[in-house]
């Protein structure tokens, strides 16, 4: 990356390097970031390098592999990239993996992922603490829906970047640590998940680089913003720039034995129409970042 600290708001010169290489390196079409993987369990040392290529591009990349391919190579693949640590929450199965489907019994707040609605833009885990941080995930297609069910992705990198061309202002409210709190989460009186307050952008530092984080959610029944004008002034500004079209985002639907592997992009999903089997995607969690981006 160079000297310096591009997301240190008064390393300018820092910033003005990283932002020439980052808007020449960005992806403009899906297929960019497509890599053919003839054993997910086990990727070629050049699948291998491709992937992260297309990673330290986009923060994501996806791949292509034997549509009959187990779930245990879903996990096995992913440790080949250091994420280790995964996030058991209570929707995942033994073996950390959840099944992302449709299950009438979760039809109701936090748990849209478990219905055919549309999901807005959100990051993962953004009401998790801080020491449950998801810093990188991946989805794997078994089988798409009848119809629909289409992800658009966005680097947060390349939001960072717009913000921050439009004002540092606008950074420096969403990086302050009460900027965006997610009310608790109460069933039948019971608390399930304790509120969380924290910043929307933060900055991993003590590693070969210096690497930026996103917390975001656009629902407004699960969010609480800090109540001044810098934070309202940036929030509308991040509004603004997820409205259509989205500069930059990139539209997928995940075909069978497609995955996509990432350090928590930005992302939603259209809704979508099921038939026979129905959709079914493996998610996992991850707290560490993708090792070598």
């Amino acid at each position: 990356m160079g000297g310096g600290d591009p997301f240190a708001l008064d390393d300018a010169a820092a910033y003005r390097a990283w932002r020439a290489r980052k808007l020449a390196a960005r992806p403009r079409r899906v297929d960019q970031l497509l890599v053919a993987v003839g054993d997910l369990a086990r990727p070629t040392r050049a699948e291998h390098t491709a992937l992260l290529q297309r990673l330290s591009r986009a923060n994501l990349a996806l791949y292509q592999c034997d549509p009959g391919t187990p779930r245990a190579a879903v996990l096995a693949f992913a440790g080949r990239f250091g994420l280790a640590t995964l996030d058991h929450n209570p929707a995942a199965d033994d073996d950390g993996l959840s099944a992302i489907q449709v299950q009438e019994a979760r039809q109701t707040g936090e748990f849209i992922p478990y219905t055919d609605r549309a999901i807005r833009w959100h990051t993962d885990g953004y009401y998790n603490p801080p020491e449950r941080t998801i810093r990188a995930f991946l989805l794997h297609c078994v089988r798409p829906a009848a119809s629909g069910g289409v992800n658009t992705l966005l680097d947060p990198e390349l939001l960072y970047l717009r913000l921050r061309d439009q004002d540092p202002a606008l950074i420096a409210a969403l990086m302050h640590p009460q900027a965006m709190t997610i009310p608790a989460h109460v069933e039948a009186g019971v608390v399930r998940r304790p509120e969380q307050t924290g910043p929307v952008f933060s900055v991993l530092r003590g590693g070969p680089r210096p690497a930026l984080h996103l917390r975001y959610t656009a629902r407004t029944r699960s969010i609480r913003w800090r109540d001044d004008a810098a934070t309202r002034a940036a929030v509308a500004e991040l509004a603004a720039l997820l409205a259509e079209p989205v500069a930059d985002a990139l539209v997928h639907r995940l075909e069978p034995g497609q995955g996509l592997l990432c350090n928590n992009v930005l992302h939603a999903r259209s809704a979508f129409r099921d038939a026979g089997a129905g959709r079914l995607l493996y998610r996992a969690r991850f707290h560490e970042r993708i090792a070598g981006t």
